[in-house]
């Protein structure tokens, strides 16, 4: 008598999946979530300072005063299981996924009332988002706890799993969404066909899926995955280099619309990176591009040009260079850039490395050249699988800098993180060991959890 049930006024866990606009809702607030705090410099658990703190942590950015306590201990390689929770990737990548897990488990309920369509397409977008949160815990971490239900009693004692085993899950969650996503991009109410480049459709499940298998060294697997997007001429080519981070550029194969206050509704990056005349200080603008990138560039380079801008300080004279691939700033302007997750650039990137590992070294070469070729340079001079394999991380370096930490990922994937580092972390005042390329896990983490143990050298 005295349970009453949920009211009927309110959206709530019983009643959620009762329809396709509640359900579609609970998806699209999920990457309103995911781009709401974008690049907060003051915590607020950002999904997209994947782009700035790996970026402090390997080469890429300078961080301009050390008073600023959060940043500091990503730069100098100095994390400790005390680092802020607003600041720690564990914190803000489980939260997603126990929202997936729950759209999963509603929408898998023989009780949901959705359509079918709306149901095969919000499943598939769960199963996606489990999948890029696990991509990035696994890389930053190492072995994590693979949890894929709801149940907090159980979710709470939950060990460390392999990379292997996690791994394996990615690649179920992405198979499966690739089969449910639809080809063509869909607006909110899941039956629209938009412009609009924002919810997953099949392809970026396929792009994310062909990073995996090369990061698994399953290559032949990546190249057929990279070739079906590349191969898709009807939704994507290769933009122009002022083009390439525009809202719904052709490179895009999934982009975040930035959630602002309907006048500056650009992206974070743009907010954070671009300089403005007095250089960087330590609140807006604390950190500007290192010349461990700056000096990568081979003489002709247009995205050196396009890319990268430059201020000189009033007071020092001192040449701050910026990373400038998204062209607004704070200026009051109307939405005209996305926030880049996955683009095309990177697929003809995977392609040729796997390739080059699979032995075909004239094909490889031509997919590398065309991504040379956009920015101006001369066709790649190597024909040798070695010469070629350092061609790719070179142009993976200028081609992809502050996106996603791909950088610091790409170090450790290719076993070149401690040679870079032992002298990167000399010049910010550190010193490296090979330990840091994994994050800790946080106090609050294992206090909570017993069953966890930490990441050797915290």
């Amino acid at each position: 008598m005295i349970d009453a049930g949920a009211p009927v006024t309110s959206v709530n866990g019983a009643n959620v999946f009762n329809s396709d606009a509640t359900a579609s809702a609970l998806l699209t607030g999920v990457y309103a979530r995911m781009s709401s705090s974008d690049l907060n410099i003051s915590g607020g658990n950002a999904f997209t300072s994947l782009t700035l703190l790996p970026g402090l942590s390997a080469d890429e950015l300078i961080l301009f005063n050390l008073s600023n306590i959060d940043l500091r201990l990503f730069y100098t390689n100095y994390l400790s299981n005390k680092v802020s929770s607003a600041f720690d990737f564990w914190s803000i990548l489980y939260p997603y996924i126990y929202y997936a897990n729950t759209a999963i488990e509603g929408l898998s309920n023989v009780q949901a009332r959705v359509s079918s369509d709306v149901k095969k397409q919000l499943l598939g977008e769960a199963r996606f988002i489990r999948a890029f949160c696990y991509f990035y815990l696994v890389n930053l971490y190492g072995d994590v706890p693979l949890i894929i239900t709801t149940d907090y009693s159980k979710n709470a004692i939950v060990p460390r799993s392999p990379k292997s085993e996690v791994f394996q899950q990615i690649v179920k969650d992405l198979i499966e969404a690739e089969q449910m996503l639809s080809n063509d991009f869909l607006s909110a109410n899941i039956t629209t066909v938009t412009t609009d480049r924002v919810r997953p459709t099949k392809w970026a499940a396929i792009a994310l899926l062909s990073r995996v298998y090369l990061y698994m060294g399953q290559y032949k697997e990546a190249e057929l995955m990279s070739t079906e997007i590349i191969e898709n001429i009807r939704l994507f080519g290769l933009d122009t280099l002022n083009g390439v981070f525009l809202k719904n550029s052709r490179e895009a194969i999934w982009q975040l619309q930035p959630v602002g206050d309907g006048v500056n509704a650009n992206t974070g990056a743009g907010r954070l990176f671009n300089l403005p005349p007095n250089g960087p200080d330590n609140v807006r603008f604390p950190v500007y591009l290192s010349h461990n990138i700056t000096n990568s560039f081979e003489t002709g380079d247009l995205r050196r040009i396009k890319w990268i801008d430059s201020v000189v300080s009033a007071g020092s004279g001192t040449v701050f260079y910026y990373p400038r691939k998204y062209k607004i700033g704070s200026v009051i302007s109307s939405t005209q850039e996305f926030i880049m997750v996955l683009r095309l650039a990177e697929q003809y990137l995977i392609r040729a490395e796997a390739r080059v590992r699979a032995g075909n070294i004239k094909r490889a070469a031509e997919d590398l050249n065309i991504i040379r070729n956009r920015a101006g340079l001369s066709d790649v001079k190597t024909n040798s699988a070695a010469g070629l394999l350092y061609a790719i991380r070179q142009e993976r370096k200028v081609e992809l800098f502050t996106e996603w930490g791909d950088r610091w990922l790409d170090m450790k994937r290719n076993g070149t993180i401690d040679a870079v580092m032992n002298l990167v972390s000399r010049e910010k005042g550190g010193s490296w060991n090979t330990n840091f390329q994994l994050y800790p896990i946080i106090i609050r983490e294992l206090s909570v959890n017993k069953n966890l143990l930490q990441n050797p050298g915290y």
